[in-house]
């Protein structure tokens, strides 16, 4: 719901949002993203990544809380790139405490959305209860073209070439089957399957470890052939 002119914000993730410190560290994380080559993470990604969140716990029927809290952790999930990308979700929980205490986001709630931020990165992290594990799945199934910077074909690293031969990508989240799937549709004239999964496989074992603490199957589907 949108505010009119002097009207306080009617929800905790709309302050979030509307927060100009964070969206200066959403901003300043996505440059220095830009400048060391890696795709959009930009708050089109964050915002997309909350509704996402959103959408899976409430497909479950998980109550409105948890989905604020979601929407509030995905918004904020790569907040920690303005620091390093190195142990970005470390830094990024960190960051997040106290920019959600000055918002006044009860106590239990903040550290809720911490550790899903602090465990939303593949390397170090996993999914530690259904705030984290929709945020998981939310982020790492992100995969689309224009996530890709403008630059020339070739200049593309590995990183661009994955996202930009993604020409289709469908998350279908099905509570009576107990399922989230992954459809995806990859031009294999701009990568191979084997690219693609050098680059993915990790983040999609992550989901599916995800969708099993929401009581769930995680399925993926590339060009039409059951992959996990």
């Amino acid at each position: 719901m949108a505010t009119k002119r002097n009207e306080k914000p009617v929800t905790l993730y709309q302050a979030v949002r509307e927060n100009k410190e964070i969206c200066a560290f959403l901003r300043k994380g996505n440059e220095n993203l830009g400048v060391m080559g890696f795709t959009d993470h930009s708050q089109a990604h964050c915002g997309l990544v909350a509704e996402r969140g959103a959408e899976i716990l409430r497909k479950f029927e998980y109550p409105e809380h948890d989905i604020e809290l979601v929407k509030i952790a995905g918004f904020m999930h790569d907040i920690g790139n303005a620091v390093n990308r190195t142990h970005h979700a470390e830094y990024g929980a960190l960051l997040a405490n106290e920019l959600l205490k000055e918002i006044g986001l009860p106590l239990e709630d903040r550290i809720t959305v911490v550790s899903a931020i602090g465990h939303h990165d593949e390397s170090t992290g996993g999914a530690m209860d259904p705030i984290s594990a929709a945020l998981i799945i939310a982020d790492k199934t992100d995969v689309r073209r224009n996530r890709v910077r403008e630059k020339e074909q070739a200049a593309f690293d590995i990183h661009d070439r994955v996202n930009y031969a993604v020409t289709e990508a469908k998350l279908k989240v099905n509570a009576k089957k107990s399922t989230v799937a992954l459809n995806l549709q990859i031009d294999e004239h701009i990568c191979t399957m084997y690219e693609y999964f050098e680059i993915f496989l990790g983040r999609m074992v992550m989901c599916r470890r995800a969708a099993k603490m929401l009581g769930a199957k995680f399925k993926l589907t590339a060009n039409g052939s059951k992959v996990l």
